[in-house]
């Protein structure tokens, strides 16, 4: 990213592939971090990659580091829970400089489980030869509470970007399918995700990239 901000570009799931094969080709390790507000669909796009690239790449989630439930709750902050001071940021970035000095045969990263809300530690291992980490998260450029000090120790970071409507859309629609009635999906949407999602666009200046992902048209 140079002083007149990222690049934007228009791409297809495919062309992020594309670029990322070529980031996974460098040596001996690079980090990639996809960043966007809540809904922008930044897990279906590290899916893809993941899918694609197999054993050249690992997906370590930020989600990882949730604060349990019941610390949350001690802390006051559990109907807060995704706002950036419920995470340990700290462990995150001590994760990060690991993966980046890749001097540990595998490296052990937490996992976040959507069925029980609760992150798993030690879930996912990361083999020193992998050249490609891919870490997703609404909060890797924001630059407050701790949170400043991710950027630094990220090589590339992609800003997934998509419509307020449709992002609204999805996440009420995850609500839902997670057992909310649409006024309390609705409800925690507006009041939770979307002040979350201020933060995070507050630091799009701050990616490499810009993305607004476009479908491929199938023919007629």
């Amino acid at each position: 990213m140079d002083s007149s901000g990222p690049t934007v570009v228009n791409a297809t799931i495919e062309d992020l592939v594309v670029r990322a094969t070529d980031l996974a080709a460098r040596a001996p390790r690079t980090i990639l971090a996809l960043v966007g507000a809540p809904g922008a669909g930044k897990s279906t796009v590290c899916s893809a990659l993941d899918h694609a690239l197999g054993e050249r790449a690992v997906v370590v989630g930020m989600d990882g580091f949730h604060l349990a439930n019941e610390v949350l709750v001690a802390l006051g902050r559990r109907q807060r829970k995704g706002a950036p001071d419920t995470f340990d940021v700290r462990g995150y970035i001590a994760l990060l400089a690991r993966l980046r000095e890749a001097d540990e045969d595998v490296t052990y990263a937490p996992r976040f489980d959507r069925g029980l809300e609760e992150s798993i530690g030690s879930a996912v291992p990361v083999a020193r030869t992998v050249p490609l980490v891919i870490t997703e998260g609404n909060y890797l450029l924001h630059d407050a509470g701790g949170w400043q000090g991710v950027r630094p120790l990220l090589d590339e970071v992609w800003f997934i970007d998509v419509p307020t409507a449709e992002r609204v859309r999805r996440l009420v629609e995850r609500r839902i399918s997670c057992g909310d009635n649409a006024e309390q999906a609705r409800s925690w949407v507006t009041d939770v995700d979307e002040a979350n999602a201020s933060v995070v666009h507050a630091g799009r200046g701050r990616a490499s990239l810009v993305v607004h992902l476009v479908e491929v048209e199938s023919p007629a």
